[in-house]
């Protein structure tokens, strides 16, 4: 991990960046094989037909958001692109109101009307999913401003693609976070491809978190495939915004395994590339390691777990499968009509 203010290499003050106990670690393991058994699901569901639109799968990347939301105190706010389940999971949402919403259920949380993109908990402090690309990024400055107007001591985690990262509206958001020392940390989940472009065609320097150092943001590269490390880094930065000190952006290199949607075949790489991510990088085996290194868990331990999730994710699967559709009179609810 690297951190930098500005043009500055100094690191903040480590403070309660203290190493994750083992019941910590336990529960990533948990929290990232929910998201990747849910995942795998969703993509089940999508190839039967019963999830219409597009879909995003998180599976590989699951280490970013895990890491970040252990960081996180009651009262934070996320927001985040299209490649969002894992972050509705990670912050607590029911799994079963994901599912139900993927399939278009009306007992989804978006009442089956946002789908995979668009869906929303005000009481988890999830503030979407957002279609269009890096849209969310000022919506995240300003849940940060919102943060300091009301001096609740809150921050915003505001996360983006490398694709989303050379979009207009992120340096204007970076420039006025920095301008207002807003407690908001941008965190551009780099997995190498914008939808099918590498980050080496698309990018003049592919060291994306320079860019925070014109604007004097704080900036920090983490391997986004370790969760240890991210939530490392997370303390760090949460700490440094938590004593007033304005935003920070996190480059989290980190690696998709399916492709950009449900549809892509993703030919742009290797099958030798994948494989070699899978092997080497995996963040689910990774930390299963580190906890059988630990003698934390055994394999009946990991086992049971594995059984315990994939219950969890079949009894999701069946509350969407078997919850009625939308209303017709859903389609005249949440819309302003002009007069």
């Amino acid at each position: 991990m690297t951190a930098k203010k500005g043009t500055a290499s100094k690191k903040s003050p480590v403070g309660s960046n203290s190493a994750p106990t083992s019941e910590e670690l336990i529960k990533f393991y948990k929290d990232m094989l929910l998201i990747r058994r849910f995942e795998e699901r969703a993509g089940q569901l999508y190839g039967m037909g019963l999830i219409g639109g597009f879909c995003h799968l998180y599976i590989g990347q699951e280490a970013v958001v895990v890491g970040l939301q252990a960081c996180t105190n009651p009262g934070d706010t996320l927001v985040t692109s299209y490649r969002d389940h894992g972050h509705m999971l990670a912050c607590g949402m029911d799994p079963k109101g994901v599912m139900a919403e993927l399939t278009g259920r009306a007992t989804g949380y978006s009442r089956g009307k946002g789908g995979s993109m668009h869906m929303f908990s005000r009481e988890k402090g999830f503030f979407g999913g957002h279609g269009i690309v890096a849209a969310q990024v000022p919506i995240g400055t300003g849940l940060a401003f919102a943060h300091k107007y009301k001096g609740d001591g809150g921050l915003c985690m505001a996360y983006m693609g490398d694709g989303a990262f050379n979009q207009g509206q992120v340096y204007e958001s970076l420039n006025m976070a920095s301008l207002w020392n807003l407690p908001v940390l941008y965190v551009v989940e780099n997995n190498k491809y914008g939808m099918g472009t590498s980050v080496e065609r698309a990018s003049a320097s592919t060291d994306l978190a320079s860019r925070g150092q014109p604007y004097n943001v704080k900036t920090m590269t983490v391997d986004g495939m370790d969760v240890i490390a991210v939530r490392e880094a997370g303390m760090e930065a949460v700490e440094y915004m938590r004593a007033g000190n304005g935003p920070v952006l996190m480059e989290a290199k980190t690696y998709r395994y399916r492709g950009h949607s449900m549809s892509d075949p993703a030919k742009y790489r290797t099958k030798e590339e994948l494989q070699k991510m899978r092997v080497d990088h995996d963040p689910i085996e990774q930390l299963r390691q580190v906890l059988i290194n630990k003698k934390l868990m055994d394999d009946d331990a990991f086992k049971a777990l594995d059984k315990d999730i994939k219950d969890v994710v079949i009894e999701a699967a069946e509350f969407a499968q078997t919850s009625p559709e939308p209303d017709p009179s859903e389609l005249w609810t949440d819309i302003i009509i002009a007069a």
